[in-house]
C-alpha cells in the first residue's frame, strides 16, 4: 500500500518501534505528535471531510487504557502514551493528539482520520464501499465464530435477528435446530468498542493511515484486538496517533514491520490472527504465502487486487509469473480475475496442507476482493485438483470451455483421484472453425457461500444507517445470491450479437429463450449484461440463429471465412421461443436495486502511489490529466500545438534539434513534467 521510506533508526531497532531514553529522541517523537489540537469546540463546528482546521486549542483526550494481557498475537504499541500501572482497568489522561500543519480530518464511517495533505500516506475515498463490505462481512464472520466460543455479538442498531429462506418452503428439521440453537443463548456478549478477552485477533497487513484499522475497532463487535501494520514509519506513526485520536488505542495496536515476516512470525497455531486483512497497492501475490499460514484454523482471509489490467488478460504472462495462472482477454474477464485469486490461493494453501472455503468474491470498479475461510486437513487438499480447470477460449465466437485437472471418483466410502481426460475442443472451433486459446487454470468450483451472503445481505438491509453505501452492498449482495453457483464464466448478449453483426436481443427476450428451451440461466455481479447459463454453446447460437432470421443481416457482405458466415451457414437444431416468462426478471432488477453505480466522482479510480519524499501530489496533475485525456481520439494535426508539450530528450539532455526540435525546451514547463510524473 505504501512504498518503502527510510526509517528513523533512532526510533527503531530490530525492525521494531521503541523509545529511547534519550531527550532528543522524546522531542523527534513529540514533535511527531504536537501540532494545533482538534478540541471538542472544533467538533461543534461539524468539520466536514478533508476540512483542515485553522484554529483550535489543545485539550486532553481521556483514553480508557487497558493493558493488554491476552496471549494473542499483538504488534508493538507505538502510542506514546505507555502506562506503569497494573492491568485493572482505568482512566488515564493522554498527551492531546492535534493536527499538524496541513493536515485535515478524514471522516468515513464512525471513524475520524487525521490526514497528511501531501500524498505521504495512501488513501482512496471510492473504496469506502470495499471498507463498508469488510465491516459487515467481518461482523457476520465473528457473529458465527465467536459463538462457538459461547459470545453472542451486539450490533447497534440492529434489530433482533430474522432467518430469511431462500425459498419458501421451510423444513420442518431445519426449524428444529434453529428452536434448539435459540434456547442456548450465549451468555456472555460482546459490543463494538469494547475489547473481549475471547474475541478475534485482526491485522491489516498494509495499513497506510490506518482508517480500516480504526474503522474495524469502533465498528465490528467482538475484537480482542486490531493490528495495524505499515512498512512506512510515517504511517505508523499516523496510525498511533489516528488510534488515540478515535480513543481506540486499547483495542489498536501500530506496528511497523515488513507485512510478511509479520505474518511468517505468527505461524505458529497459538499465535495465528482469526483476520487477515490485505489490500496492497497493486499485486497482494508476494503476501499470499505468509497470509495463508499466519491464519487461524476457520480463519477469514479478506484479499483486495488492483492489478487488473494483468489479472485481466492484458499482460498474461505476467499474470503467470504472479499467480501461476494465464489470463485471457475475454468478455468474462472479471469473473476470471476472482477465479485467478482464488487458485493461487488454494494452491498456496495446498503446500502448507491447508484449503480455502470462499465465503464471497466480488468485482467492483477497479479491483477485485474476496473473502475466503482456511482450514487445514491433508485429505481435502487431495481435492484441489479436480477444484481447478484450464479454460479453452474461441478467437472467432468467443465460445468456451473448461478442462479439469484433476478427476474425482467415488467408491463406496473411498474416493479415487486419477487424472482428468481430455481436451474438451478439436482442433478448431466447432461453430466458427477458428483456432483455441488456453488460459487458466483457474478455480472452477462456486466462489460464493450463498448461506453466508444472505446472511450478511439481511443484517445490512436491516440496518441500513450503518454504512453510507448500503444501498450499494444490498444492491451486490441480492445478485451474488441469484446467479448460478455451479456455473463458472459468462457470455454477454452484445458480444453473441457483434459477432454475427446482428441487431442486439432484448436481454428479457434473451433469457426467455434459454428458460424455454428448459436451461438455467440468471445475470452476474461482474457484467451488466452477463448471461451465466447451463446451456452448451450450441443452444447459444441456435437461439441466435432464430433470432437472426426474424432480424436478418446482408448475407452478401459478409466473408466466407468469417465467424459470422460459418455460424449463420448452419442450420438450427432449435426453434427458439421469445416470449417473455415471469421468472427471467430477477428480484434485483425488478426492485431497481443499486447494482451497478454511476461513477462516484471526477478522476476516480486507482490513486497514485503514496511518495516517501513527502514531496506529494503536483497541484496541476489534474490539467495534465484533463491535457492528455482522449489524446487517441483527438490527434493532434497541427505540428505547432506540439510545442505545448515538454520535449523528453531536452529533460535528459540528448536532445540535439536545439530551436528546431517540434517540442517545447522551456526550463519551467520540464521541471513542471518532473514534479508532476
Amino acid at each position: 500500500m505504501l512504498v518503502r521510506t527510510a526509517r528513523l533508526v533512532p526510533l527503531i531497532t530490530s525492525s521494531h518501534l521503541y523509545f529511547s531514553h534519550t531527550s532528543f529522541v522524546r522531542q523527534i517523537f513529540q514533535w511527531k505528535l504536537r501540532g494545533t489540537a482538534c478540541t471538542a469546540a472544533a467538533f461543534s463546528r461539524k468539520l466536514k471531510t478533508m476540512e483542515p482546521v485553522k484554529d483550535s486549542q489543545e485539550t486532553a483526550v481521556p483514553v480508557t487504557d487497558t493493558s493488554p494481557t491476552s496471549t494473542g498475537p499483538l504488534a508493538e504499541d507505538l502510542s506514546p502514551a505507555t502506562s506503569d500501572t497494573p492491568s485493572d482497568e482505568k482512566t488515564t489522561t493522554l498527551p492531546p493528539v492535534g493536527l499538524l500543519p496541513g493536515e485535515t480530518v478524514v471522516k468515513e464511517g464512525k471513524a475520524a482520520i487525521l490526514f497528511p495533505s501531501a500524498n505521504e500516506v495512501f488513501y482512496n475515498p471510492v473504496q469506502e464501499f470495499n471498507r463498508d463490505l469488510t465491516c459487515a462481512v467481518i461482523t457476520e464472520f465473528a457473529r458465527d465464530f465467536m459463538a462457538q466460543r459461547g459470545v453472542k455479538v451486539v450490533v447497534p442498531g440492529e434489530k433482533d435477528r430474522v432467518v430469511v429462506s431462500l425459498t419458501e418452503e421451510t423444513n420442518e428439521a431445519d426449524a428444529q435446530v434453529e428452536e434448539k440453537n435459540g434456547a442456548e443463548e450465549p451468555s456472555v456478549t460482546a459490543t463494538v468498542g469494547e475489547k473481549c478477552d475471547r474475541g478475534l485477533h485482526v491485522l491489516e497487513g498494509l495499513a497506510a493511515s490506518g482508517l480500516r484499522s480504526v474503522r474495524f475497532a469502533l465498528e465490528v463487535p467482538g475484537l480482542n484486538s486490531v493490528t495495524a501494520n505499515d512498512f512506512s514509519t510515517k504511517a505508523a506513526a499516523l496510525i498511533a496517533r489516528n488510534a488515540q485520536y478515535n480513543g481506540v488505542s486499547h483495542l489498536l495496536q501500530a506496528s511497523c514491520r515488513d507485512a510478511s515476516m509479520l505474518m511468517y512470525e505468527m505461524r505458529g497455531k497459538k499465535d495465528r490472527y482469526d483476520v487477515i486483512d490485505l489490500d496492497p497497492y497493486g499485486s497482494p501475490s508476494c503476501f499470499l504465502d505468509a497470509a495463508v499460514q499466519a491464519v487461524s484454523e476457520g480463519g477469514l482471509l479478506c484479499v483486495t487486487c488492483t492489478d487488473m489490467a494483468v489479472m485481466a488478460g492484458n499482460s498474461g504472462e505476467t499474470c503467470y509469473s504472479k499467480y501461476g495462472s494465464i489470463s485471457i482477454k475475454a468478455k468474462y474477464c472479471h469473473e476470471m480475475a476472482l477465479r485467478i485469486i482464488l487458485h493461487s490461493l488454494d494452491q498456496r494453501a495446498g503446500v502448507y496442507q491447508r484449503y480455502i472455503q470462499p465465503l464471497l468474491s466480488v468485482s467492483v470498479d477497479f479491483y477485485i476482493r474476496v473473502f475466503v475461510r482456511v482450514f487445514t486437513g491433508q485429505v481435502k487438499v487431495k481435492n484441489s485438483a479436480s477444484k481447478q480447470a484450464l479454460v479453452y477460449n474461441c478467437v472467432g465466437c468467443g465460445s468456451f470451455h473448461l478442462q479439469r485437472m484433476g478427476k474425482r471418483t467415488v467408491n463406496g466410502k473411498h474416493m479415487k483421484y486419477s487424472a482428468a481426460t481430455g481436451p474438451p475442443v478439436g482442433p478448431e472451433c466447432d461453430h466458427c472453425g477458428q483456432r483455441h486459446q488456453m488460459g487458466g487454470p483457474v478455480w472452477a468450483e462456486p466462489i460464493h457461500d450463498t448461506a453466508f451472503v444472505q446472511k450478511v445481505l439481511s443484517a445490512v438491509s436491516g440496518n441500513p444507517s450503518r454504512f453510507g453505501t448500503s444501498k450499494r452492498i444490498e444492491g451486490i449482495l441480492s445478485m451474488v445470491t441469484e446467479e448460478l453457483e455451479d456455473v463458472p464464466l459468462y457470455y454477454t448478449v452484445e458480444s453473441l450479437s457483434s459477432t454475427i453483426h446482428c441487431t442486439t436481443p432484448p436481454l428479457l427476450q434473451f433469457r426467455s429463450a434459454l428458460l424455454h428451451a428448459g436451461h438455467r440461466v440468471s445475470l452476474s455481479h461482474a457484467c451488466k449484461n452477463a448471461i451465466k447459463t447451463d446451456a452448451p454453446p450450441a443452444v447459444l447460437w441456435d437461439i441466435m440463429r432464430c433470432w437472426e432470421k426474424a432480424n436478418p443481416v446482408k448475407r452478401e457482405k459478409l466473408s466466407e471465412t468469417s465467424p459470422a458466415f460459418k455460424i449463420l451457414s448452419t442450420e438450427s437444431k432449435l426453434e427458439a421461443c421469445f416470449t417473455v416468462r415471469e421468472d427471467a426478471n430477477p428480484q434485483s432488477r425488478k426492485r431497481h436495486l443499486t447494482r451497478f453505480q454511476e461513477n462516484p466522482q471526477a478522476f476516480w479510480g486507482p490513486k497514485a502511489r503514496a511518495r516517501s519524499n513527502g514531496g506529494g501530489i503536483a497541484t496541476n496533475l489534474q490539467d495534465k490529466r484533463k491535457k492528455l485525456q482522449n489524446k487517441r481520439k483527438n490527434q493532434i494535426m497541427d505540428s505547432s500545438q506540439l510545442k505545448d508539450f515538454p520535449c523528453k530528450k531536452f529533460r535528459q539532455g540528448t536532445c540535439t534539434q536545439g530551436e528546431k526540435c517540434c517540442y517545447s525546451h522551456n526550463p519551467e514547463q520540464t521541471n513542471n513534467e518532473e514534479k508532476m510524473e
